[in-house]
């Protein structure tokens, strides 16, 4: 093996090797019903980012000064300007794009949707009144479903840390190693990793329910290799892991728009509609191909000349 992949493997290993390590209480236990499943879960999250730390402090070499900040893609945010742009866009296009999901799938009758009165929204929310003996919703169900893009924005800015554990290996340490075999195929390998990494989850019913286990864990690996794609723009162009992890972050708060917008008494497949189906990756995957057509995922000038600084 060639000395140059040994930081990737001692990584993969690391990082795949703790995520089911981690997950091992749950499948020891009630799986996703343990009571323990959150803890576990924000725990799994922060295995690549051990395993970036580890490879960066005890594998690579870093001579010049600040080289490991910059391999975690936590180097200079400057310019000021940029960053902050690339910032908004982590907050806004994760939710856009699941929102737009819903639109498609609902295009192709995949996702049966309320968007007028929500009243799957208001199913959810009567039964949980009931449970805790409360009649009727105080507010209108208008406006406790505009609540809900307020939670998004909210819960984009405290998902950061949990998602900055993925993100500081995915994007911020693994995407730059493979960026030498080319884009795409960088994209693609790191899309696939961070698919496959989700097992010990995926396996338990995670996301996509009682489906065959092979076939819940490609649908993870074709959605993370979509939204991996958008999440590497703004890794790229940023110059910097923050973006990608707001933008994880985002991802995550927004996923149960999916529950908000749905009709009364009716389901959907996770497999067909959704973000996490199909259907849910058809405008990502053009908005990929849109940057890559109008030349977005270019590696900045700066970076170029850090990396070179570094060696």
């Amino acid at each position: 093996m060639s000395r140059k992949f040994v930081p990737i493997v001692v990584f993969l290993a690391l990082s795949f090797g703790l995520s089911w390590l981690f997950a091992l209480p749950l499948w020891l236990s009630d799986g996703l019903a343990s009571p323990f499943f959150l803890v576990v879960a924000i725990a799994v999250m922060a295995t690549p980012a051990i395993a970036a730390l580890v490879v960066v402090f005890f594998v690579e070499k870093h001579p010049a000064k600040g080289a490991r900040r910059r391999a975690l893609g936590l180097g200079s945010v400057r310019p000021v300007g940029r960053f902050i742009g690339y910032l908004g866009l982590a907050m806004f296009v994760p939710p856009a794009l699941i929102l737009a999901a819903l639109l498609v799938g609902t295009a192709f009758g995949l996702y049966p949707a309320d968007f007028v009165n929500f009243s799957g929204f208001q199913e959810t929310i009567d039964a949980q009144l009931e449970a805790v003996g409360q009649a009727t919703l105080p507010i209108p169900i208008g406006l406790l479903v505009a609540l809900q893009f307020v939670n998004v924005l909210i819960g984009s800015i405290i998902n950061i840390i949990p998602a900055l554990g993925e993100e500081l290996g995915w994007r911020g340490w693994l995407l730059p190693k493979l960026l030498p075999l080319g884009l795409v195929p960088a994209l693609l390998i790191s899309g696939v990793i961070w698919g496959l990494w989700h097992a010990p989850l995926i396996l338990l019913g995670y996301n996509y329910g009682n489906v065959p286990g092979w076939l819940a864990l490609a649908a993870m690996v074709g959605m993370t290799t979509v939204i991996g794609a958008v999440f590497s723009w703004l890794r790229i162009r940023s110059e910097s892991v923050w973006p990608a992890a707001l933008a994880h972050g985002s991802f995550n708060a927004a996923a149960g728009f999916s529950l908000v917008f749905v009709m009364a008494g009716e389901s959907f497949d996770p497999l067909q509609a959704t973000i996490l189906g199909w259907s849910g990756w058809l405008v990502p995957l053009g908005l990929v191909i849109a940057l890559f057509a109008t030349g977005q995922f270019r590696v900045p000038v700066t970076e170029s000349a850090s990396v070179t600084d570094a060696e």
